[in-house]
């Protein structure tokens, strides 16, 4: 590296956005990453390197900060890669935890000729919704800039550019430009979101605003990527692609009027079921990648759920990697046994069949006796699906392979699930998508190959699969809609009591039948039980069920009609 990087700016800064994936705790890793980018920065031309919110820790590293001897490796972890810069190329600004006067903080270092220069601490910490930030950072103080190479940058982390007051402190305290290293979980609304509270930013203030934001999975979130950088005049210089890791090298030049950055690329970035598809496709591979699992293995039932997953799988994995397993009984039709070949078929990977009967006739057999003189019922149906969820985890221990559970946020909101039978699993793709999202999602995937795909093009997804009506085949002639309203119905329900948290009375309004109404509500507050043992999956909507929703198992409160 040349030591011509060190010397002052005076009319041309050149920023490389690091949209990264970090993996919590790794602080190596992550620190063997951001140098392997500065290194490819440097080659480029950069001054200065930014990388996401807390990217050293992985972001959100949770309770993990609260572990003194995590914050300590952190700060040696960011004090050594600062040593590195003594090489005259460029700086750092690096997303980290730090201790300073016994508060933990949620803070940014400047790293640039040898030293940590500068740091800033988060003001705004955020305390709802998926995020708990209050819980284990302090408060920073209001922020002024920090001085790299000549050229004052205010640095605003996160939820800092949500409301006007940090940036205005940082614009009167004589900002050039707004950095913004974050960490925003994806969700259907969020895109949109963030341009907007960006552009109010930038009007206030009248500075350039860089929003670089994390990509990849952790746990139940996902990050999406999609950076971007606005001129001071609000319009669009930058916008890297979603679903990606990638740097963009973007070149500032100033002017009488301030700085401005010479337009760069303009990644198309993905929308609506395009969106939800690498989410859900990313949050699996992150999930099963960063766990050390060689591949997963799923139920293939012959339904659209399955077939979803198994096509996420595909994608997220590489077909090799995904073993699918056809447990039937006498209830399977012929055509789901079809069905589910032809889908492991179409998308090449393993497939075998393993037919539960001689278990499931056991267990009868066994509980025969204490059932005596009662008439069959769902009891039996859940011994079926049960013995099909032991198999699958027996074959899981077996190969090592994470078990994909595969319910749909409909049945999960109804508590159309068998604990210790389909709910088994290690993760689920779709747990945050309801049925008719499921539908379109499947429609989606047949007409295109998400973007890092490692699934064949093609239908993947029989059209028999997504045109015959759903059932669990757990009795003779069983569809969904014997015990359920049609799903266009429940979808729009459930939207309303979950993520709009409406009054029955406004939901029945909108055209629906006052005791459907209330039946779901009913059917919702008793799976809470369930869904607290359910398995983590990709958050998709505004509000999903975990980290989003928490409603209490214990509830005896019912809305009237």
């Amino acid at each position: 590296m040349t030591s011509t990087h060190a010397d002052p700016i005076t009319d041309t800064l050149r920023i490389a956005l690091a949209q990264l994936n970090p993996v919590v705790g790794d602080l190596e890793g992550n620190a063997n990453k951001l140098r392997a980018t500065r290194a490819k920065a440097a080659q480029a031309g950069a001054h200065l390197v930014v990388v996401p919110e807390l990217f050293i820790t992985g972001y959100p590293p949770e309770d993990l900060v609260r572990k003194p001897a995590f914050a300590a490796a952190a700060r040696r972890t960011v004090e050594a890669l600062a040593e590195e810069t003594a090489d005259g190329g460029p700086g750092l600004l690096v997303g980290t935890i730090w201790v300073e006067d016994g508060k933990l903080y949620n803070a940014v270092a400047l790293l640039d000729q040898g030293a940590v220069v500068a740091t800033r601490f988060k003001v705004d910490l955020p305390n709802y919704g998926v995020f708990d930030e209050k819980r284990n950072f302090d408060v920073g103080p209001m922020p002024g800039p920090v001085n790299f190479r000549g050229v004052r940058l205010g640095v605003p982390i996160c939820e800092d550019i949500w409301k006007e007051d940090v940036c205005e402190c940082l614009q009167e305290t004589g900002s050039e430009i707004l950095i913004s290293p974050n960490g925003s979980p994806f969700d259907w609304p969020k895109p949109e979101l963030r341009l907007n509270v960006a552009v109010a930013r930038v009007t206030e203030t009248g500075l350039p605003l860089v929003y670089l934001n994390q990509f990849g999975g952790q746990d139940e979130l996902v990050f999406d990527g999609a950076s971007f950088v606005l001129n001071a005049d609000a319009s669009l210089a930058v916008q890297m692609p979603a679903w990606t890791e990638a740097i963009e090298t973007v070149t500032f030049r100033k002017s009488p009027q301030g700085w401005v950055a010479s337009q760069g690329a303009m990644a198309l970035v993905e929308e609506k079921e395009a969106a939800a598809y690498h989410a859900c496709m990313v949050g699996l591979r992150d999930y099963v990648d960063k766990n050390g699992f060689p591949g997963v293995v799923l139920g293939l039932s012959g339904g659209i759920d399955s077939a979803l997953c198994a096509a996420l799988a595909a994608d997220a994995l590489g077909p090799a990697r995904v073993h699918c397993i056809m447990l039937p009984y006498r209830y399977t039709s012929g055509a789901s046994l079809k069905d589910a070949a032809a889908c492991a078929e179409a998308l090449g990977v393993r497939y075998e069949s393993v037919p539960i009967a001689g278990p499931v006739e056991a267990f009868s057999e066994a509980l025969a006796k204490t059932f005596a003189g009662r008439t069959p019922d769902v009891t039996e149906e859940n011994i079926q699906s049960r013995v099909r969820g032991t198999a699958l985890m027996a074959i899981s221990n077996k190969f090592g392979g994470m078990v994909v559970t595969t319910g749909n946020k409909s049945e999960m909101s109804v508590g159309y699930a068998t604990l210790y039978g389909d709910m088994n699993g290690g993760f689920n793709p779709i747990k945050d998508l309801y049925k008719m999202e499921v539908y379109r999602l499947s429609r989606w995937r047949n007409a295109n190959v998400p973007k890092g795909g490692k699934g064949p093009a093609g239908i993947v997804i029989p059209e028999h699969i997504i045109t015959k009506a759903p059932t669990a085949e757990l009795r003779e002639n069983q569809t969904d809609q014997d015990s359920l309203p049609p799903y266009e119905v429940l979808d729009d329900i459930l939207a309303c009591l979950v993520e709009g948290e409406m009054p029955l009375t406004d939901i029945v309004a909108r055209g629906h039948p006052a005791e459907t109404v209330k039946k779901v509500e009913r059917l919702l507050y008793l799976a809470e039980y369930k869904r607290r043992q359910a398995a983590p999956g990709v958050k998709i909507s505004a509000r999903n069920f975990g980290r989003d929703r928490r409603y209490p198992i214990t509830n005896k409160f019912r809305e009237r009609v």
